[in-house]
């Protein structure tokens, strides 16, 4: 480029130059009187600085000579004359380079010179000096630059920033290949040696580019490794027709593709900020697409496979909607949980099965506007099959459902425990033939309608000579039992944990199959700074799969076992606690706020006892991949009895209290009647002192506990309160303190046993209770212990209790304390018409 200027200037300056004479045969008179004036000046530039360095060389040579070879400073000497002759081959080299892209500049005409003629460019390889093809794209001329390849074809000019070539290392004979983000070349030289040539060329030259200064002394030379790293960072721009036309990628890449961290923008607003793999998304990523409105986006925080959603993900759309799930090919698909947002005309939440982007399969959808809750089956995004309605109203219908619409007979349980049997409109009017039965027991059966300003009108039979109707078929049914299959509820809350397991626990895979922990606001989408996802690290406070596999190996010792899962489960980085955590979101979906009907209290508590042989399942699930990574083997799938044990023994108790709140609100509404009977039993009972209960209750006078009695002076047995088997009432009293229902019976037992003990001590001998010593003594205890809703209690220990107690102590107490319960809600003790004496056989 001086050179040019300078032969310019001479030809502009010729009378000037002609005036100058003497000064420019002084200047010049060192160099070569060849070619023009221009290309002297440029010569007499460069030259005193080639001859300054040779100086020098020539000078450290004697130096060395002079002062002997064993002399002290011969070392550095030598080091010297290394480090300046390499600067004069440095030297020569960018000369040599310098003239072979000046002498290109006069081969290349029209648009080829105006792109391509730049100060920065120094030519490598002319494929005019060492003739080279280039497949599929026929160019005419290949140029290798030192930071650009360029292919020109007539008046087209196709370059290639080198920071973005890739040299295959395999080579078939004369051929070589070429990489770049959108295009592969073969470069055919004539012989071995032209491709060798071409071949060491372009490796180097993107290795010095990507090194980011010139190689020293000379192209190629370097204690760096010959090869240019396969793995880089760059910025590009793709043109090509396809999905990422105009897009700007920005980040790692890997022969040509992006791979690793990297950003992605379109020219229209989309970004997408995550894990690439061989050109794709793939791993972790977040994804922006803007909408029509202004600052308004939809946001995929979400897991990719091979450029498309696949596995779990958080998506907020630019409605406000919110869904937290699974994907697979890019739409919803298994698991998941869609809300609308809190402004939403008409706000609703469903928690379920998808398949290919509609909700299928069993699900539970919650209707804010309508107040009601459908749980049950869905196919192609509607309700189809069977299906249970339960509103905020207390009402309750089953039935079957097509096409979101209710088809066939359905049954409908009001608030008051009327049942009708029949047919429905959708929003659950009567219509067409049915049946109503009401608490009293009357029925009336005839065919059912509504009409504009008519109400509801019916034309049937009243049948006022029922008898009232069977608790199990009313007021006590039970709804959704049978219809949804326990086992196949929640498929897609287990699968996924399966598929880790099954997979072998693979890191790369936690995340997408076992979802994750993210911070996210919707106020972070204005700025870039919502590009950057919060979420949790997977190793983060719980160790990495092989930590948590190794802790696992650790504790498999009965009294190290418990201890072990308590923690995993209540760790929500655990793969035991994420699981556990999503299984309470379903629970929760399906039976908190207006699903806390008594009609469902079955549904839930087979639902629970599910999870937990679940949650063993997925404990042994981790224990066989642990062992494997061992090289061992886990013993021989369990028998039934060995695994009822350990859910009922181990696992329930730990994962009781995440549910119980639901639960026994469930137990709570469907014996409510019963324990309000109880509970003015129990408020009767109260007003007794101890003696007058003992004597009501027919306990026999040598067990009554009187030397536990101290009396003040003025004070009398008759009129003592609270004070007979206080040990035992205490003791019965702690049945609340725990949701454990193995702790709950060895409560009872140790009332029983603080009972007999007391009677032990008043007889001054050891005594067992007979039947009818028991039970007095059992009623008076629970009467004097006041345990709210034991009507619920009970329930719940009955069919929570592990099935191996059937039978045994823990069964028969049970039993007797289910005995006194039914006996304090009869009339004579709540109304205050208390016999002079009852007997205990009347219980049995």
């Amino acid at each position: 480029m001086v050179v040019q200027a300078f032969q310019k200037a001479a030809k502009r300056r010729s009378e000037y130059w002609r005036g100058q004479r003497k000064a420019l045969r002084q200047l010049l008179s060192g160099v070569s009187s060849e070619g023009s004036v221009g290309a002297s000046l440029g010569q007499a530039l460069h030259q005193p600085l080639t001859h300054h360095v040779q100086q020098y060389v020539l000078l450290l040579l004697s130096l060395g000579d002079t002062i002997g070879e064993h002399h002290p400073t011969q070392e550095l000497v030598v080091n010297a004359v290394t480090l300046f002759g390499n600067l004069q081959s440095f030297m020569k080299q960018a000369l040599d380079q310098a003239a072979a892209t000046q002498a290109l500049w006069h081969t290349l005409r029209g648009r080829p010179r105006d792109v391509l003629c730049t100060p920065a460019h120094r030519l490598l390889q002319d494929s005019q000096d060492v003739p080279v093809t280039v497949a599929p794209l026929r160019a005419e001329r290949v140029l290798l630059f030192d930071d650009a390849l360029v292919l020109l074809q007539g008046h087209n000019v196709h370059t290639f920033d080198l920071k973005l070539v890739w040299v295959d290392p395999e080579q078939d004979g004369c051929t070589f290949h070429l990489l770049t983000p959108e295009e592969e070349f073969s470069f055919c030289a004539k012989d071995s040696q032209g491709q060798a040539v071409w071949q060491w060329k372009v490796t180097q030259a993107v290795r010095q580019v990507l090194r980011g200064k010139k190689d020293f002394p000379v192209l190629g030379a370097g204690l760096e490794p010959s090869q240019p790293p396969a793995c880089r960072c760059a910025e590009y721009t793709f043109r090509a027709e396809g999905r990422l036309c105009q897009a700007t990628y920005e980040g790692e890449w890997c022969r040509a593709r992006p791979h690793g961290k990297g950003t992605l923008k379109w020219p229209d607003g989309r970004n997408h900020v995550g894990n690439f793999c061989q050109g794709l998304e793939h791993g972790f990523g977040i994804r922006l697409l803007p909408q029509a409105s202004e600052d308004r986006f939809d946001c995929y925080k979400c897991h990719w496979r091979e450029g498309s959603m696949c596995g779990y993900g958080i998506c907020e759309y630019s409605t406000d909607e919110v869904y937290k799930g699974y994907f697979q090919e890019g739409l919803r698909h298994g698991f998941g949980v869609l809300e609308s947002g809190p402004q939403a005309p008409q706000p609703f939440r469903y928690t379920g099965h998808w398949e290919r982007g509609q909700r299928s399969g069993y699900g539970i959808e919650e209707d804010s506007d309508r107040g009601e809750r459908y749980i049950g089956m869905w196919q192609a995004g509607q309700r189809h099959g069977p299906g249970v309605v339960v509103t905020q109203a207390g009402v309750c219908y089953q039935g079957t459902f097509q096409a979101d619409k209710t088809v066939g007979p359905g049954i409908l349980l009001s608030e008051d425990d009327s049942l009708y049997e029949g047919t429905f409109t959708r929003d659950l009017t009567l219509m067409g033939k049915g049946k109503v039965t009401f608490p009293n027991g009357f029925t009336l059966e005839g065919s059912f309608g509504s009409g504009a300003g008519r109400g509801l009108h019916t034309q049937g039979v009243l049948d006022t000579a029922a008898l009232p109707p069977d608790p199990s078929n009313t007021c006590k049914r039970q709804l959704g039992v049978g219809a949804f299959p326990v086992e196949s509820r929640w498929q897609g809350v287990y699968r996924p944990f399966r598929d880790f397991v099954c997979a072998g626990c693979p890191r790369d895979l936690q995340e997408a199959l076992l979802g994750f922990d993210v911070q996210s606001s919707r106020e972070l989408r204005r700025s870039q700074d919502y590009l950057c996802c919060e979420r949790t690290h997977p190793e983060d406070s719980v160790g990495s799969m092989e930590d948590i596999l190794e802790e696992l190996l650790q504790h498999r010792e009965p009294k190290a076992l418990q201890p072990y899962l308590r923690k995993a489960l209540s760790n929500s980085l655990h793969p035991l606690g994420k699981l556990l955590r999503t299984l309470m979101l379903t629970f929760q979906a399906t039976y908190a706020g207006v699903g806390a009907n008594k009609h469902l209290q079955e549904l839930a508590q087979e639902e629970v006892k599910q999870h937990a042989r679940e949650l063993w399942a997925a404990y042994r699930g981790l224990l066989r991949v642990a062992l494997q990574r061992k090289g061992q083997a886990l013993e021989e799938d369990e028998d039934t009895e060995t695994r009822d044990l350990q859910v009922h023994g181990l696992v329930l108790p730990l994962m009781l209290p995440s549910f119980y709140s639901e639960l026994f609100t469930l137990y709570l509404l469907l014996h409510e009647r019963e324990d309000s009977f109880y509970s003015q039993g129990i408020a009767n009972l109260s007003l007794f002192p101890d003696t007058q209960l003992l004597e009501f209750l027919d306990v026999q006078k040598h067990l009554w506990p009187l030397k536990d009695l101290t009396l003040t002076s003025n004070q009398r047995y008759s009129l003592v309160r609270d004070k007979c088997f206080l040990s035992a009432t205490e003791c019965l009293q702690k049945i609340m303190t725990t949701v454990d229902p193995r702790e709950k019976l060895e409560v009872l037992e140790r009332t029983y046993g603080e009972i007999e003990g007391t009677v032990s001590r008043v007889l001054g001998r050891e005594y067992k209770l007979p039947m009818d010593d028991l039970l007095p003594l059992l009623i008076y205890v629970v009467s004097r212990a006041r345990i709210q809703h034991l009507g619920a209690e009970i329930h719940l220990i009955r069919d929570m209790m592990d099935p191996n107690h059937t039978g045994g102590l823990y069964d028969f107490l049970l039993t007797a304390l289910e005995s006194c319960y039914e006996h304090i809600q009869k009339e004579d003790m709540r109304l205050h018409r208390l016999p002079g004496h009852w007997h205990s056989r009347e219980l049995w």
